[in-house]
């Protein structure tokens, strides 16, 4: 049986709850990671909300499938590409040019990412109430 969209919803705003508790312990690259996952399950709750799934990870991917429904501001298209780059990148040292995530990301990123994350969420939050 599918996972109804109130169980990815509390999901993603758990993984949320935990990338800032990451960024307040300075585990800066999961909280990037984090950040990505809240995202990616709201989009998937937002989906879901409208009797739709999707599977994968590429959230510019999930928000074109939302396109077809709901007006997405640019903005989120933005926030989406920017996180994307932090599913692999802040988990794998072969995903970077030399050193290790932990080595590649700072506080400022990551609060780049909490943002990102932030406005996803909003987004879902006022579309599926």
């Amino acid at each position: 049986m599918p996972h109804r969209h109130e169980a990815w919803w509390a999901q993603a705003r758990r993984d949320f709850e935990a990338a800032q508790h990451s960024f307040d312990a300075g585990s800066y690259e999961w909280c990037a990671y984090q950040a990505q996952q809240a995202a990616e399950k709201a989009l998937k709750a937002l989906l879901r909300f409208h009797g739709r799934e999707m599977r994968g990870h590429i959230l510019p991917g999930l928000l074109e499938t939302i396109r077809s429904f709901l007006a997405v501001p640019p903005e989120l298209l933005v926030a989406a590409q920017e996180l994307d780059q932090h599913y692999f990148r802040s988990r794998y040292p072969d995903s970077l040019p030399s050193g290790f995530p932990a080595e590649a990301y700072d506080e400022a990123l990551a609060a780049e990412c909490l943002g990102h994350a932030e406005s996803i969420l909003d987004f879902v939050e006022q579309n599926i109430s």
